[in-house]
């Protein structure tokens, strides 16, 4: 029954409408690829690379391109916190959302929520203040033979903090070797109880983790000059993948084509 009103109605169509069956079975294609294509994704990144477990990029766009990276700066940051043993555990005097925080607390926020105030003070509590700090992270640049990255600040928000693809590729794989950004990197939510009954959320700006996806290294950016940029390592079906987006359309379009690029078969 249901096939056989299927086919009057075919058949009223080229009555009525004058469409031969080959054309209404084309647009009925047409319609359908539509519907698929309008599910995925549009890459709008300037700048993008997937590489494997070793580093090798297996696909990319303008991956030699140098671009504003924003807070994707403070993965460097805090790996020149750490490099510079301080100890973790030792409150720092400046207070942030009103409260005294040790230096593994701005550590986390600074990789969990991007928080600025927070990278700032770290660099400011570094030995020899911002500028020594800013100064180690570009040397530590220079190690990692990122020989097209500057930093300006720890924060990201001058735009003069510039890096490619490639170079951030080294910056992730370098990042992956410490053990406080990568556990920072999988937390999806710092909370702290304010009082008995309330509680302070903290949320990671990549909207990713926690929702079954175990990331070794994770970090947004955004200023209007960078677009949206993310960096990420992870697990996937097809063996640790990194990924490097900069330049992406805005916050909202960064997270969706990151994941779509980590996830992507690649012959």
């Amino acid at each position: 029954m249901g096939t056989s009103l299927l086919q009057f109605h075919i058949r009223i169509l080229i009555k009525f409408y004058k469409i031969s069956l080959k054309k209404y079975i084309i647009a009925s294609l047409l319609a359908l690829y539509h519907i698929v294509a309008l599910s995925q994704p549009e890459v709008t990144a300037h700048a993008w690379a997937i590489t494997d477990a070793t580093g090798k990029i297996l696909e990319g766009t303008n991956t030699s391109e140098i671009r504003s990276i924003a807070s994707i700066t403070k993965l460097m940051t805090a790996m020149i916190i750490l490099d510079g043993n301080q100890s973790l555990t030792e409150i720092i005097p400046k207070k942030l959302y009103n409260k005294k925080l040790t230096r593994l607390t701005l550590i986390e926020l600074a990789i969990v929520k991007s928080d600025n105030t927070a990278a700032k003070m770290l660099c400011d509590y570094y030995p020899g203040g911002n500028s020594a700090c800013v100064a180690a992270m570009n040397a530590k640049a220079e190690t990692l033979q990122m020989s097209n990255t500057v930093f300006s600040d720890p924060t990201g928000l001058l735009q003069t903090n510039v890096s490619t693809a490639e170079d951030l590729i080294k910056l992730v794989s370098a990042a992956s070797k410490y053990n406080i950004i990568t556990e920072a990197s999988n937390k999806n939510i710092i909370r702290w109880l304010i009082n008995k009954n309330k509680w302070a959320d903290f949320r990671n700006t990549n909207s990713l983790v926690g929702k079954g996806y175990h990331f070794i290294v994770s970090k947004t950016g955004f200023i209007t000059k960078s677009g949206g940029c993310i960096v990420m390592m992870l697990d996937t079906v097809y063996g640790v993948r990194t990924v490097i987006l900069l330049g992406s359309k805005n916050t909202k379009t960064r997270i969706p084509e990151a994941e779509l690029l980590s996830q992507k078969k690649i012959s």
